[in-house]
């Protein structure tokens, strides 16, 4: 089963993610200093669960994660791409992009379709690349 997990940065700087299906037995969420410990801390959590579940005879849904972040998030779990090369590639301005990611600013939907693009074709290129 296919679900989607948010991810979110607050304004005192940690993370949080959330799955966003409702599941008949659990939610999962998890919290941390980034979003690659919120991350690990929901798939602990869901570790314990599905244990839970096998100790009560009870079915362990197989879960397929798609993740999906906000620009801030993003780029400190990506912490390897360079958000200026990024938002050239993405046809926006790079100090408008730092704004975003800072907070600063709020990119509209179009904004985040180039981003979504940009990110799409870096993931092309880098599959196709071989050593």
């Amino acid at each position: 089963m296919k679900v989607n997990v948010i991810f979110e940065m607050a304004k005192d700087g940690g993370c949080s993610c959330y799955m966003v299906e409702e599941l008949p037995h659990f939610a999962l969420m998890g919290y941390g200093d980034n979003p690659h410990e919120a991350k690990a801390d929901m798939l602990e959590a869901f570790e314990e669960i599905k244990k839970m579940l096998k100790d009560e005879g009870k079915d362990v849904p197989e879960l397929e994660f798609e993740y999906h972040y906000d620009m801030k998030s993003f780029f400190e779990y990506f912490t390897f791409l360079n958000i200026s090369k990024v938002a050239e590639l993405a046809g926006i301005n790079p100090s408008l992009m730092r704004r975003y990611v800072s907070g600063a600013s709020n990119a509209g939907e179009t904004q985040y379709l180039k981003l979504q693009n940009a990110v799409q074709r870096i993931a092309r290129e880098l599959a196709a690349a071989h050593f």
